[in-house]
């Protein structure tokens, strides 16, 4: 299936959206803003204080108390309200991502599972997770100190003007050099770092697609090869993230040089200026401390210039994802009529090779179905668009005479996702209504006694062993109470010590409802009533079991192969 990614918003686009997100707190805006600029304002009064003493320690004069407590006040009045902007700004950002990110997930919910699989459940994860996490560093740490250090450099700047004129006309020397190293960057970090965002999501696909079907990978020895993919991703990743690293490194070394360039521009025109009695050394003194003190600031607003290019393409996969139209949930509507039907059924993740081939299948109500057949045969491929996360390239699918509905088939797979929280918490994610009697009726059920409701279960929680992972899934299929159920190979990883005691959980889950099977085990197959045979995307064999090993073809094969292994 080749990869359709999630969309990237637009530079544009994402300056929209944090416009959008500003206009929106703009009063608390203005008042973080003020309150920062009062702080560094306060701040400029440290050097001509420093200046005063200078001129009074060269005039012979004592009278340093004053100009000292004046530091004082100086220092204790900037920490203070610097502690209070930082503050505010930082509540700003955070309620802003909030924001953003609530919007992010409630689009990632709702988007059709056959998007998410076109692009890799990596591409999503990534954003999610990294994208996300890279955001969220820079409204916690950047943003606070962005707005700092530019107020910083503005009135600073605004202070070597007061001096004099020419204080601040040297110091500017140094702002094309600073100007052309930014241009420079942003002509090459960019693309550098979209790219990079990008291979770390491949990454991450080829991880999820390594480990998820590690039984398979196993069966068909392909390990060296997946991990082989795995390291070709991986060095990818590696790559980008170094040429990163080159670019950043030779940033801040042309951000040296201007530096350089400017303090000694700062210095001659002090000299000089002394030397033609244009000013005191205190004046002079005052103006070499100011620019020293730019130092920090233009630094750190050049260098967030970085910080700023990761963030943004992190945002722009964000905002790509956030912008798609919202897809309402359908409304859960009972299945009265649980007949289940597939006519002329095609399907191809790539056009010109087809996955299934006019497949025509008949689930009566109450009847349970076996899919049997070699890996690649397209039994996954069917009950995925049975269950509705596909929509097949040809043909239809109907239940109960109508057409199929989102919500309307609950599928359990080999892949269980464990919520974190309390066991019950899970539990009520498939019937928030459903009592504690209710919730160790259906782990009982399934196989799953004495245990506590209120253990918590996911990241940070108890470790669930893959048996309890599945019989946690078939609970939540009891709970749901679906009249239609599809278990696509929901006991493959149990492993064969746990396999049977899951088939007899899955049996017990399915019990009085529509079901096929997806039968990793023949022993499933053998139980049910009737058995379908898919070979190279067709329907080749349908019977119950007596009646395909007397038949002598396909299963009877198949069961051979299987009884012989056992």
């Amino acid at each position: 299936m080749s990869r359709e990614l999630l969309p990237i918003a637009t530079p544009p686009r994402v300056r929209a959206v944090v416009g959008e997100l500003l206009s929106a707190h703009k009063g608390r805006a203005v008042a973080a803003f003020g309150v920062m600029l009062v702080a560094t304002a306060i701040g400029t009064a440290v050097a001509p204080l420093l200046g005063h003493i200078v001129d009074t320690v060269k005039a012979g004069q004592d009278a340093l108390l004053i100009p000292v407590i004046w530091l004082v006040v100086v220092a204790v009045s900037q920490g203070l309200t610097t502690v209070l902007g930082t503050g505010m700004i930082a509540r700003l950002g955070e309620t802003m991502l909030a924001t953003l990110r609530e919007r992010f997930v409630s689009r990632a919910l709702t988007l059709p599972l056959e998007k998410v699989e076109k692009a890799g459940s990596g591409d999503l994860t990534s954003r999610v997770s990294n994208d996300v996490t890279a955001v969220a560093d820079v409204v916690r740490r950047a943003l606070p100190e962005l707005a700092r250090a530019s107020l910083t450099i503005v009135l600073t700047l605004a202070g070597m003007a007061v001096l004099d004129w020419r204080f601040a006309l040297a110091a500017l020397l140094a702002a094309p050099i600073q100007f052309h190293t930014v241009r420079w960057y942003l002509r090459h970090a960019p693309p550098l770092y979209a790219a990079h965002r990008e291979s770390v999501g491949a990454q991450q696909q080829q991880l999820l697609d390594t480990v998820g079907g590690a039984h398979t990978v196993r069966a068909f020895r392909l390990a060296d090869a997946h991990v082989a993919r795995v390291q070709e991703r991986s060095n990818a990743a590696v790559a980008l993230a170094l040429k990163g690293v080159r670019i950043v490194t030779q940033f801040f070394g042309r951000l040296n040089l201007a530096e350089f360039v400017g303090l000694s521009a700062v210095l001659v025109t002090g000299f000089i200026l002394v030397n033609n009695n244009a000013v005191t050394i205190g004046v002079a003194s005052a103006a070499a401390v100011y620019f020293h003190n730019l130092f920090t600031p233009i630094n750190i607003a050049l260098s967030l210039v970085d910080d700023a290019q990761s963030a943004a393409a992190s945002m722009a996969r964000i905002v790509g994802v956030a912008d798609l139209p919202a897809t309402p949930l359908p409304d859960k509507k009972p299945v009265t009529d649980a007949l289940v039907k597939a006519a002329s059924l095609g399907h191809a993740y790539v056009d010109g090779h087809p996955v299934l081939t006019d497949v025509d299948l008949q689930v009566a109500p109450g009847e349970r179905i076996a899919l049997v057949g070699a890996s690649g045969a397209g039994k996954t491929t069917l009950v995925k668009l049975i269950a509705g996360i596909h929509k097949p390239s040809t043909g239809t699918i109907s239940v109960g005479g109508a057409d199929l509905q989102p919500g309307a088939v609950a599928l359990v797979s080999q892949e269980v996702h464990v919520f974190a929280g309390t066991l019950a918490e899970d539990l009520r994610l498939a019937n928030p209504d459903a009592t504690d009697e209710h919730l160790r009726a259906a782990l009982e059920l399934v196989g799953w006694d004495a245990v506590d409701l209120d253990t918590v279960v996911g990241d940070g929680g108890h470790r669930l062993t893959v048996a309890q992972s599945q019989k946690l899934a078939l609970a939540r299929l009891v709970l749901a109470d679906p009249a239609i159920a599809i278990l696509d190979e929901a006991t493959a990883e149990a492993g064969s010590a746990g396999a049977r005691e899951l088939e007899v959980a899955a049996d017990a889950a399915l019990s009085g409802r529509t079901a096929l099977v997806v039968a990793h085990r023949l022993t499933q197959a053998a139980s049910a009533d009737r058995i379908v045979v898919l070979d190279n995307g067709r329907v080749v064999e349908s019977g119950t079991h007596n009646e395909l090993l007397a038949l002598d073809g396909r299963y009877a094969t198949l069961w051979s192969a299987w009884s012989g292994s056992r």
